[in-house]
């Protein structure tokens, strides 16, 4: 409904960016990480958007990057996980190191977050690698893919871009100019920087 929002920031706290647009002040529930990397008052600013309906309340929430987006639907989208613990988990994790975290099945990198219990950790890493399996498999690897993901540091690497809403041609087509021999987390950081840059 509402992708993003640009205009001048009216006002900020560590978890909430108000954005003026047209006259009308949007109140955007951020991540730490969201609110230290938008100006103060009076600076442009543009903020990636979802909107929340819920009986008692409607909410907007602003994410800096679309990566930071995604990983927030991710969450979301695991039992259990409502939006406050989303923005607590980006707030101190990064959206690449939550890849690499969910691709490794490392649920330990998510109990450092406060609120965040083990159970809930693997639950998230267990429903997100599954859903991001499936998905590779449902979908398949184009034909026209240059890459092979033979190695354990590419599967990673891949599975941890599709975690964050790339496609698998798109991911594919990253990683194949890499050396796999690389580790998944330099894999991720070039192929984001790659895909960062396509997007220009």
């Amino acid at each position: 409904m509402i992708d993003h929002i640009r205009g001048k920031v009216s006002y900020k706290e560590p978890n909430l960016v108000v954005i003026e647009c047209g006259g009308v002040g949007y109140a955007c529930r951020t991540s730490l990480q969201t609110a230290s990397s938008v100006g103060g008052a009076d600076t442009e600013a543009m903020l990636y958007t979802r909107l929340a309906v819920r009986e008692d309340e409607i909410a907007l929430y602003g994410f800096s990057s679309r990566s930071e987006r995604s990983c927030y639907d991710q969450l979301t989208g695991v039992t259990g996980v409502g939006p406050k613990a989303a923005l607590a988990i980006l707030s101190d994790i990064t959206p690449d190191r939550f890849a690499l975290s969910v691709a490794a099945g490392d649920y330990k990198a998510f109990t450092k977050v406060k609120g965040i219990g083990t159970k809930t950790a693997q639950r998230i890493v267990l429903e997100l690698k599954d859903k991001v399996m499936k998905s590779a498999e449902v979908s398949g690897m184009p034909a026209s893919a240059p890459v092979t993901v033979g190695t354990g540091n590419t599967e990673e690497a891949m599975a941890a871009l599709l975690v964050l809403g790339y496609s698998q041609s798109e991911a594919a087509a990253a990683l194949s100019t890499l050396e796999p021999s690389l580790p998944s987390s330099e894999l991720i950081r070039l192929s984001l920087m790659q895909l960062g840059r396509n997007l220009k």
